[in-house]
């Protein structure tokens, strides 16, 4: 099998510059319009959006391994690492350490990348594993790198690294052509190229025993918040992981060429979808503070708890809307007393109501209050954004 990287011409990838022009554009439009919607949030606001960002992309990063975290965890360590009101909740080894990567790809997007910078990530998100032989360096291991799947005894290799020996020279030259290639750099790309080709070239090296596509991630959204000139905060693993079927056969395919046209077309179009996704939440949190500003002062206890609760959900509010059993759960109070707050809530205008009887459920009544493009009526309302 010839993979990209034993082909001669490697690491030279060939791409059609003119189909990536409007992708280019439109990530520079909607990159200014996050920037305006976050304006709109006060500061505390804008931490907390920070916070839940940030933990959503270390829950999503990880879980496109298959890792699955404790988010209060995530949140809790980001919150210290960002030192932001921390609290008391244990911090768990896997979660401390993809939220200090996190804080550090945040924090420190323009240095420029080095070996030591790699290292430290990969110390912080895999100290915890006893499994390696190498954390905190490139491998070493004689035997093959290999991406496989399928029985043991008839593995399918989807991907074959390069040896050990040639991973110091390969990251020596990545290192300076995501170096060169920055906006002040000797040989500038645009944000969307420049990106996709960061990610897919480093996953062709896979330099590390395990942690890679996590690190590749990381090193895409570092690349875009150069180009910008700010930390991005936008939801590229949560998207990713929402195609990670595509995601993988799109990597595998483009693993075999350094024809990448499609790959960057196809990860262009995957960070416009997580622009919107950041700006949709965005919008939430401008709707949430306005919501708050207009009842806050009207709400009884157990209101108070249900719709906290509701707005943990999201965006996308209950799976369903809100159930009077739900209210029940939540709240620990009678039906009858359920009954009655819930119509108060939508007396109020706090809630609307649809169907009838057992079948009748309660969304946020929220109202945009700007012309952020993530619009909210109902939450979680069949046909809302």
């Amino acid at each position: 099998m010839a993979w990209n990287w034993t082909l001669p011409d490697w690491p030279d990838f060939r791409y059609d510059v003119s189909a990536l022009e409007p992708f280019e554009q439109n990530f520079l439009l909607s990159s200014g319009e996050i920037l305006g919607a976050v304006h709109h949030i006060s500061q505390p606001e804008r931490e907390q959006l920070r916070i839940e960002l940030l933990s959503e992309e270390a829950m999503q990063t990880s879980a496109i391994e298959g890792e699955i975290l404790d988010r209060i965890s995530v949140q809790s360590s980001l919150r210290r690492h960002l030192g932001i009101d921390p609290d008391s909740y244990p911090a768990k080894p896997r979660e401390q350490g993809v939220a200090e990567m996190m804080v550090d790809v945040y924090s420190n997007f323009a240095d420029p990348l080095t070996h030591e910078t790699l290292y430290r990530w990969h110390q912080m998100l895999l100290s915890h594993d006893r499994r390696l032989e190498t954390i905190g360096a490139y491998r070493q291991h004689a035997e093959a790198m290999q991406i496989v799947s399928g029985r043991l005894e008839r593995p399918t290799i989807h991907f074959e690294a390069p040896p050990s020996e040639r991973v110091m020279p390969e990251m020596e030259r990545y290192a300076d052509w995501f170096n060169e290639t920055r906006p002040r750099g000797a040989q500038p790309l645009p944000a969307l190229t420049r990106a996709g080709l960061s990610h897919l070239y480093f996953e062709s090296i896979h330099p590390f025993e395990d942690g890679n596509g996590r690190l590749g991630r990381a090193l895409a959204e570092k690349s875009l918040a150069q180009n910008i000139g700010q930390p991005t905060l936008i939801s590229l693993a949560f998207t990713i992981e929402k195609e990670r079927k595509a995601y993988y056969d799109q990597l595998e395919q483009h693993q075999k060429t350094l024809d990448v046209t499609d790959w960057l077309v196809w990860f262009a179009k995957i960070v416009l979808k997580a622009q919107q996704v950041t700006l949709d939440r965005v919008g939430f949190f401008i709707s949430k503070a306005h919501f708050y500003d207009h009842h806050r002062d009207h709400l009884n206890e157990r209101q108070t708890k249900a719709i906290a609760r509701m707005f943990r959900e999201g965006p996308g509010g209950f799976k369903g809307g809100l159930s009077a059993d739900n209210y029940l759960k939540i709240t620990g109070t009678s039906r009858a007393t359920a009954t009655r707050d819930l119509q108060d809530l939508v007396e109020k205008g706090a809630l609307s109501r649809t169907g009838d009887r057992r079948h009748t459920r309660y969304w946020l009544n929220l109202h945009p209050r700007t012309a952020t493009p993530g619009r909210y009526s109902k939450t979680g309302m069949p046909g809302s954004s």
